[in-house]
């Protein structure tokens, strides 16, 4: 458990589409709203872990097409997401409310099927279990719990993370917030989008 603990705390932090999608959403939507991507991004992995548990990964790894169909998908929705923040940028901030607050940009159902999606979307989560997580559970062990406790511990971990990237994000609100402060960063996330999709397209093409 400590060395499945800290190797996937590891690949948590590590730069990703996830982190990308939930600094977006918490400068469009707060914390509130970068939590339900993150609740979103958990959800993509504990259906990533089901299907590694009842050999549906295994499928998908071992067909060609299906794993590149689906990774093509992928990079085309990094690409609209990457797209649609740099539209964002374009756009005037929504007025102040009497509180002084920003009203949301996204809805909360938008925040959580981003999450969801960019999660879900990438063969390369299903196919990272698949090759992992059966080397942590225990021989004398019922597969499907032993599975789901793994990927519950790597869920947790990812909240944690994402919701420190997001409340982050919200301290520096009131800099954020500001015209050409958000202006840029909406535009930084847009192109990282944007180059995470393209980036799966490519590899693809080539066949990585």
């Amino acid at each position: 458990m400590l060395g499945f603990t800290a190797l996937v705390a590891l690949l948590t932090i590590a730069p990703g589409p996830d982190i990308a999608v939930v600094m977006r959403t918490a400068i469009g939507g707060g914390w509130t709203r970068a939590f339900l991507s993150a609740l979103g991004i958990t959800a993509g992995c504990f259906i990533w872990g089901l299907a590694s548990a009842l050999g549906l990964t295994a499928l998908l790894a071992a067909s060609s097409v299906l794993y590149d169909g689906l990774r093509i998908a992928g990079a085309l929705y990094l690409c609209w997401l990457g797209v649609q923040a740099l539209r964002s940028a374009r756009k005037p901030l929504p007025e102040i409310t009497d509180g002084g607050e920003v009203p949301p940009s996204v809805s909360a159902a938008q925040s959580f099927s981003s999450g969801f999606l960019t999660n879900l979307l990438n063969p390369k989560v299903g196919v990272f279990y698949l090759s992992l997580l059966p080397n942590f559970v225990p021989a004398d062990s019922a597969v499907l719990p032993m599975t789901m406790l793994l990927v519950g511990i790597h869920a947790v971990l990812g909240i944690v993370w994402l919701s420190l990237v997001a409340a982050l994000v919200e301290l520096a609100k009131a800099t954020l917030t500001r015209r050409r402060v958000r202006k840029a960063f909406e535009q930084a996330t847009g192109v990282a989008l944007i180059g995470f999709g393209v980036g799966v397209g490519v590899e693809t093409a080539i066949g990585g």
